[in-house]
């Protein structure tokens, strides 16, 4: 298996792992994997809400907004940081949208390691390419 089904196949196991662990809705994580920018991020959870992860191994990227449920089966999204809020959704796919907009610039598939070896990959690319 190369590199990228490796990461790709723990990508997906991520998305089992939300399933299983019941804290999301199942309206939100269907709708969440049905987005293809979304689906190729490692999606974890916590206080019910739903996370997206740039890299596969914790400690997770704190860069991209998260889904919290809302009173009424509405969401709210916020983030990417706990102080920051984006607003309400009524629908799941509505917050997904959201989330989708406000990614980071060149959030692409998920980095098989953790957020400081994704950094150091990022800075290597970059020096690579000379930007930056």
């Amino acid at each position: 298996m190369n590199k990228n089904a490796a990461v790709e196949a723990v990508v997906e196991a991520g998305w089992q792992t939300v399933r299983d662990d019941g804290q999301v809705r199942a309206e939100l994580l269907e709708a969440a994997y049905r987005e293809p920018r979304l689906r190729q991020l490692f999606p974890w959870t916590g206080m019910a809400e739903l996370h997206f992860s740039r890299c596969t191994e914790p400690r997770w990227t704190w860069d991209i907004p998260y889904i919290q449920p809302a009173a009424g089966g509405a969401y709210w999204v916020s983030g990417p940081l706990r102080s920051q809020t984006v607003g309400p959704a009524v629908t799941a796919e509505e917050a997904i949208a959201m989330v989708v907009q406000r990614r980071p610039a060149g959030c692409g598939p998920a980095f098989g390691g953790t957020p400081e070896e994704l950094a150091a990959h990022e800075a290597a690319t970059e020096q690579q390419t000379g930007e930056g």
